[in-house]
């Protein structure tokens, strides 16, 4: 099976791999065309590949127009299922949407950009003035309500397959718990209701590369997002279990399960 990648650090754990540039695509457009599987394009390539050359993808198309930004995958979600997802205005930045915003979570609340990962592009807002400087840069107000909360999870599904599960621990006097930002990682004691809304998210909107955040309150799982490209920093060995999920997914290769991975999840009912 002939595969190529567009992103050759997110395939080092599959081999026999071709790497193309994503800029050098067009100089390369009849071995794409004999290609069975494009990995990893970058976003502006999709629409190309998929409906001018008519090529199959991984991540899957859903993976890449609903991760595209938080706008996208929050309106799905509240579609999917509304009692999963935190309290959350998505509205323009006119004076109206400020009151109602104010109205509804008072203050602090969490404000987020629509297009941002690793924590970035999150803020906690905890006055009218902080509002009005946080809109000045944004075109649309993303407002959710803050979760009495000192971590999340991040779940990560390759192809329906869990490939980790992990508590993110926030800094003290913080409200972000990513990794890159300061979070602790933990394994312990994984809520199975967690995993439950991660695998349904996945297997409804036909997400197939994933990194839910997910919270946990009062026993009950509320979805953040997802990110189609997540970090690897809570997962063992990942270049090598990643890819063996991936090479799955695409139907290559036998169907064991990775016996000498991550340990078994610890749940919790």
């Amino acid at each position: 099976m002939k595969l190529i990648t567009f992103d050759v650090f997110r395939t080092l754990g599959i081999p026999g791999v071709r790497y193309i540039k994503p800029e050098r695509m067009y100089d390369h457009l009849e071995e794409i065309r004999q290609a069975d599987w494009l990995l990893f394009p970058e976003y502006w390539q999709v629409n190309s590949l998929v409906y001018g050359l008519g090529k199959r993808i991984f991540p899957s198309l859903a993976s890449y127009h609903l991760g595209h930004n938080k706008v996208e995958q929050t309106r799905a979600f509240l579609a999917l299922c509304p009692e999963h997802v935190p309290p959350t205005e998505i509205l323009g930045t006119s004076r109206a949407s400020l009151d109602r915003v104010e109205a509804r979570f008072g203050y602090p609340f969490i404000a987020k950009r629509i297009k941002s990962a690793m924590g970035e592009g999150v803020s906690l807002i905890a006055s009218r003035d902080a509002l009005l400087e946080h809109v000045t840069a944004e075109t649309v107000l993303y407002a959710q309500q803050r979760l009495p909360i000192d971590r999340d999870l991040r779940i990560v599904l390759v192809g329906g397959e869990v490939i980790a599960a992990y508590w993110r621990l926030t800094p003290l006097d913080g409200y972000r718990a990513n990794v890159s930002q300061g979070g602790r990682v933990c394994h312990a004691a994984i809520p199975e209701a967690a995993i439950a809304l991660a695998r349904r998210l996945a297997r409804a909107l036909d997400i197939d590369h994933a990194g839910f955040d997910i919270a946990m309150l009062d026993g009950h799982p509320y979805v953040f997002e997802f990110n189609r490209l997540f970090g690897n920093q809570g997962i063992r060995d990942s270049s090598r279990r990643i890819g063996a999920a991936i090479q799955r997914a695409l139907g290559l290769g036998d169907d064991d399960r990775d016996p000498d991975g991550e340990p078994p999840l610890q749940l919790t009912a």
